[in-house]
């Protein structure tokens, strides 16, 4: 058993060559991970089909309108699909969105600065912004996107309210 265990060895490292070094990801090779998931069909492109395809199978719904208008918009070369660097301009959208939606949510969470909105914190933000609400009025806004039943929204439970 020790002899194979020396020959499988010698056959992955050899006393000329360093042994491997392991491969770091990049985020474009992550990318291309996430678009390969995307393009069900493996022919480069994503589909308005597939857009939809892939929200459903992380549980968000999304119209072919929308995802039509999505790829309108992101499409460079006419054919209505996104190629993988069309794909990077998607990304990199949805990336600054999210930046803007934490700070918008940093905005609100001004009470406690805890991570979540309190009633009172959004019922001061909403002042701020010249829509008065009152306390009761936050706090059934704060319920209807509140899944955890706490009184209080999350960044999660932010983020649905703001989709």
């Amino acid at each position: 058993m020790s002899s194979l265990r020396q020959s499988t060895r010698s056959l992955t490292t050899s006393p000329e060559s360093p042994p491997p070094t392991p491969k770091t990801t990049t985020r474009e090779d992550e990318l291309k991970e996430v678009f390969r998931r995307f393009d069900s069909d493996g022919d480069g492109k994503i589909s308005a089909l597939e857009l939809r395809a892939f929200f459903a199978s992380v549980g968000e719904y999304m119209s072919h309108e929308d995802a039509q208008g999505v790829i309108e918009e992101l499409d460079t070369d006419g054919d209505d699909m996104l190629d993988f660097d069309d794909f990077l301009r998607l990304m990199k959208r949805e990336s600054n969105n999210e930046e803007d939606l934490k700070k918008a949510f940093e905005m609100f969470e001004l009470e406690k600065g805890d991570g979540c909105i309190t009633p009172r914190g959004l019922q001061r933000m909403l002042q701020r912004l010249g829509d008065p609400k009152s306390y009761d009025e936050c706090v059934a806004m704060i319920q209807v996107y509140d899944t955890d039943g706490n009184g209080v929204l999350d960044f999660h439970e932010f983020n649905q309210m703001m989709a």
